[in-house]
């Protein structure tokens, strides 16, 4: 087998086990259709996050739902909460003053994770997005912001990951690629997505992300959505954008120094 390629049950089992978890209760289709696997093969990973007690069938109808078991799979990981905690007040703030919905994401394998968000916070948002939803890495502006920031070899590494996986397009990916303009990125100090086609609402929002950095290091995307059809990409570059890099450059100094000014 080729250094580097992953399981394909595996993989499968896990975007299975990742849908359900995210939509909260899915049908037997519903799952084939999320994890992009044949129905026959949904229904034997089903089988087997049963007998292992990830998941349990819904009492009177044939919908699935993770267990508390699921949270055992997170036992071993100690991601700081800091970033949450010193972000909140400065995100909140941002979206009273401009509106839409602002977001803090970090990367976690070849997505990006919110950590928290303020779609709660506003009316100019067609869904609520909460901590755990994730987006594809070269899809999102917060992904190309991670990616732009990451060291030259980590990027590489993401990269290659994705070219054996069995999931993704080649085509796709090397158009993603050329899309990916890590030195300009770096130089205007933001990335954008045009359309979200990954998201609950399809094309119907655009965003733009920042970067958020733990003394000197990339360490979270901090990125507002907005409705395509309420205004153009440049319009709102030239409204928000500065207030979106000095609202990260506070998270940063907070970040940084321990929190506002230095206090624990």
């Amino acid at each position: 087998m080729e250094k580097g390629v992953p399981i394909r049950s595996i993989t499968r089992s896990i975007a299975a086990l990742k849908a359900i978890n995210r939509h909260g209760s899915l049908s037997m289709m519903e799952i084939a259709k999320a994890s992009q696997v044949p129905y026959p093969t949904a229904c034997r990973i089903v089988q087997t996050l049963l007998y292992e007690g990830l998941i349990e069938q819904e009492p009177s109808r044939k919908r699935y739902r993770a267990t508390a078991l699921v949270q055992t799979l997170a036992t071993g990981f100690q991601h700081d909460d800091e970033l949450v905690r010193l972000a909140r007040p400065h995100i909140v703030g941002l979206t009273k003053r401009v509106g839409w919905p602002v977001s803090v994401a970090i990367r976690v394998g070849r997505d990006m994770m919110l950590r928290d968000s303020t779609h709660a916070n506003s009316s100019l948002t067609f869904e609520h997005y909460y901590p755990g939803f994730t987006l594809p890495i070269l899809d999102s502006a917060s992904g190309k912001v991670s990616m732009a920031y990451a060291d030259d070899d980590e990027r590489e590494m993401i990269l290659r990951f994705m070219r054996v996986s069995q999931d993704i397009d080649l085509n796709y990916l090397a158009t993603a690629e050329v899309g990916l303009d890590v030195e300009r990125i770096r130089a205007d100090g933001y990335a954008v997505q045009g359309r979200n086609h990954y998201n609950l609402t399809p094309g119907k929002t655009s965003s733009i992300a920042v970067p958020i950095f733990r003394n000197g290091k990339f360490e979270a995307a901090m990125t507002l959505a907005f409705f395509v059809a309420a205004m153009k990409l440049s319009t709102a570059l030239e409204r928000y954008l500065d207030d979106m890099k000095a609202t990260a450059a506070a998270i940063s100094h907070d970040l940084s120094n321990g929190g506002p000014q230095g206090s624990a």
